[in-house]
């Protein structure tokens, strides 16, 4: 049987790649923990929680494939794996089921841990003059925020 040849575009990549690489980690991890939640939440707020966590789940997927669709596009391979994106993104799971507002909590924390890597995506990009990727930082930003925001009001 033959091995497959693995690409690490990462040790050698630029800061944009490398950035871009860490806000694909995070993205995945918290589409998980989102998918997670929308499963096993439960409580009085159980039928506004499951369709939000369900609206997330599918925008962060989309948001995966163009964030490793513009790795490719900047000629670099994107990262792939379940463990690699767990262990790169260190956002932790839920680790089983949990109150609804722990959920909403737990994935405060990813949102607002996935802003801080796109911000430094978003920089990075800007200090190369690439402006393709820093516009697609400065989208996934404002999507993380306003999402950061509903679920911060659910705490209330």
């Amino acid at each position: 049987m033959k091995t497959a040849t693995t690409h690490s575009s990462t040790k050698t990549a630029s800061p944009v790649v490398k950035q871009l690489a860490q806000v694909l980690a995070d993205s995945y991890a918290l589409m998980a923990n989102t998918h997670d939640a929308h499963w096993n939440v439960e409580g009085a707020g159980f039928f506004s929680l499951h369709q939000a966590f369900q609206t997330q789940y599918e925008n962060l997927f989309e948001a995966i494939d163009e964030l490793a669709e513009r790795i490719r596009a900047l000629d670099a391979f994107a990262p792939g794996g379940l463990t690699r994106f767990a262990r790169e993104s260190g956002i932790d799971e839920f680790g089983g089921p949990v109150a609804a507002k722990d959920y909403v909590a737990g994935l405060v924390t990813a949102h607002e841990k996935t802003i801080a890597d796109l911000v430094a995506l978003r920089d990075a990009a800007g200090q190369t003059n690439d402006l393709e990727t820093q516009d697609l930082a400065i989208g996934r930003i404002q999507w993380h925020q306003k999402t950061t925001w509903m679920l911060k009001s659910y705490l209330k």
